[in-house]
């Protein structure tokens, strides 16, 4: 869901809920106080100058709440949204929005730990996938694996690069007995008819593993030139926040 929500309110919908709380010497809502508005949804906490401003707890309809700390009505600092499907976000906000470092954990139990914009992943982060134990540790653009980056299984891990949330490009398989597999991932799309009226064709990325060749443990360098031709199996593409 939207963490924006009703919290949003306008000043022409304040003046219509309830309020019992301190205010100033305009009449204005100031200090600590409590509003219940026409949609049932109610804040407690505090105000400044008839918005919400300081520390307090946002209660929605729906089931969604948001503690932390709130600026000209926004929110703004650290803060916990707890959401309808389970979900929960606990981390820096900027004017309503995600951003900073934050932990978002997820309805099916897979966290991301790591930096936030505008609502999205970008950044350093660490997605954890609570089914296998596998996650990916690295850069994030625009709410997608990007750049360089990690991804580690139980008994081995990938380095390399990462565009859409694909390996791409030269990287290598590390192996835990002390081994690696140094290669190239090559990204291809695959047309496939989808069901629909019309019978559409849809595109979906199909990832080819290179190797070139198996070495011992060596220094990450991701500008090599490599060639050979196999494939292998890729990470798993991370769930979506709510």
């Amino acid at each position: 869901m939207s963490d924006g929500g009703s919290d949003g309110f306008d000043d022409e919908q304040s003046k219509l809920a309830e309020y019992e709380g301190e205010r100033n010497e305009a009449g204005e809502r100031h200090g600590v106080g409590k509003a219940v508005l026409p949609n049932g949804d109610v804040y407690q906490g505090q105000y400044g100058n008839g918005q919400r401003h300081g520390e307090g707890t946002y209660r929605f309809k729906n089931g969604a709440r948001y503690v932390g700390d709130y600026y000209q009505n926004m929110k703004h600092g650290q803060g916990i949204f707890y959401y309808p499907d389970g979900s929960k976000y606990e981390g820096s906000w900027v004017e309503d929005l995600r951003q900073g470092h934050g932990v978002y954990t997820y309805p099916n139990g897979d966290t991301y730990d790591g930096e936030w914009m505008h609502n999205l992943r970008h950044g350093q982060g660490i997605y954890h996938y609570h089914e296998t134990g596998s996650k990916y540790k690295g850069s994030w653009v625009n709410g997608k694996m990007e750049s360089g980056g990690e991804y580690i299984y139980s008994n081995h891990r990938y380095k390399g690069n990462f565009v859409n949330n694909y390996p791409c490009g030269p990287g290598k398989y590390v192996f835990d007995i002390g081994c690696e597999q140094h290669g190239e991932y090559h990204q291809t799309e695959q047309q496939e008819q989808v069901e629909g009226e019309w019978g559409e064709l849809a595109s979906t990325a199909v990832l080819k593993w290179v190797p070139k060749c198996i070495t011992g443990l060596t220094p990450w360098t991701p500008d090599r030139d490599y060639a050979g031709g196999e494939k292998e199996k890729a990470p798993a593409e991370e769930g979506t926040e709510s």
